[in-house]
């Protein structure tokens, strides 16, 4: 007794036909002889469920279906399981996913792939070139000035022997015959199509007749460039600068990448950048702390006086406005912050002993107002 036709393909009877249509596409791709070579019970069924959809997909043979079941085909209709004319499963097969690429059989079918002129529009083309990156290490002292400097790198440019067109000199660039000049190939598998670039051309179009015998037909080879960089005051670790057209050339006439400077900035053994200002720390004797005075403190261009007034503490900072990093769009330069720390000898001469100790009695230093105040407010956690 044959299978009800609605049991094959594991639809209701009241299923829509788009319904019919997507459990005939689930139940073919599942039982297609490609994917179960050998299995002649996976062959039957194909068959089979080929054959219910053909009557399914149909409204006069469905609803004849309905009223009679099978025997309303047993007198040699096109659909008969039993007998009669026999339609080719694979002709619903095409009906459903699409024609191309597909046999009966286990030659080939749907998972045969294979390569076919794509026609999505727009003629091939070069490919651009690749962007570069190049790393610049500067001082902190170029970083304030600016520079110029002239630097080297590997890229890809047009061969100088063919053009850059890869053809051998006195020989033709010729339309690719893979892709009929489109630079793109639709890739097959079944129902899908995925459409790329041809593997032949490289999505150009053409290829040399004899490939350049420098570049071996790619149009370009590397070499060793020289550029000049200029780069402006004030620039910072992760500045970059990006030189138009001086990456990797572009095939077929394609317009070349770009070349992307990247900056590092080293550090400073004595100051440490902070957006346009610089710090540094300074050691100042304490006599010069209580007493008062000038002194000379370094700055990235020389040096500068630093007045310190008397009875500074350490840690205290001072600002020498306008001696810090130049600001990339205003110009304006920040300030340098000095911190400065105090000194505290760690040999003393017996005659030195003597006078800080006569020095301390003088000043009292129970009764000094910074030390005062510090424990008269660690009393309070006693």
């Amino acid at each position: 007794m044959s299978q009800d036709y609605y049991s094959l393909l594991e639809v209701a009877k009241d299923a829509t036909p788009e319904d019919i249509k997507k459990a005939y596409r689930k139940q073919a791709v599942k039982y297609h002889p490609d994917k179960n070579p050998g299995d002649p019970s996976a062959e039957e069924k194909f068959k089979q469920i080929g054959e219910a959809y053909e009557v399914l997909k149909d409204p006069e043979k469905r609803s004849a279906y309905d009223r009679m079941g099978h025997t309303a085909f047993k007198s040699g209709g096109r659909a008969s399981p039993g007998g009669g004319t026999y339609h080719d499963p694979f002709d619903i097969f095409r009906e459903v996913f699409g024609g191309g690429g597909m046999g009966g059989g286990s030659g080939g079918g749907i998972f045969e792939e294979f390569f076919s002129t794509g026609n999505s529009g727009g003629g091939a083309q070069g490919q651009q070139g690749n962007d570069l990156r190049y790393d610049m290490e500067i001082t902190l002292e170029e970083a304030l000035q600016g520079l110029e400097r002239e630097i080297s790198y590997r890229c890809q440019k047009a061969c100088t022997h063919c053009e850059g067109n890869g053809a051998e000199p006195g020989s033709k660039v010729v339309v690719c015959r893979t892709c009929g000049g489109q630079g793109k190939v639709i890739a097959s598998r079944g129902f899908f199509k995925i459409q790329q670039v041809c593997p032949t051309c490289n999505g150009v179009g053409r290829v040399p007749e004899q490939k350049c015998t420098h570049c071996q037909g790619s149009g370009r080879s590397v070499v060793t460039h020289k550029l000049k960089v200029r780069l402006p005051a004030g620039v910072d670790t992760g500045s970059k600068l990006r030189s138009a057209g001086n990456g990797d050339a572009g095939t077929a006439g394609a317009p070349a990448g770009d070349l992307y400077v990247f900056i590092h900035v080293k550090e400073h053994e004595i100051f440490e950048r902070q957006g346009v200002d610089l710090f540094c720390e300074i050691p100042i004797k304490f006599t010069l702390a209580a007493l008062g005075g000038t002194i000379e403190v370094p700055t990235l261009t020389g040096k500068a006086s630093l007045k310190i007034p008397p009875a500074t503490q350490s840690g205290t900072t001072f600002r020498l406005r306008g001696n810090g990093m130049p600001d990339l769009r205003t110009k304006q330069k920040g300030d340098q912050l000095i911190r400065v720390q105090i000194e505290v000898p760690t040999k003393l001469t017996t005659e030195q002993r003597d006078k800080l100790e006569a020095f301390a009695v003088a000043c009292g230093d129970a009764e000094n107002p910074v030390s005062e105040s510090f424990f008269e407010k660690a009393k309070k956690l006693f």
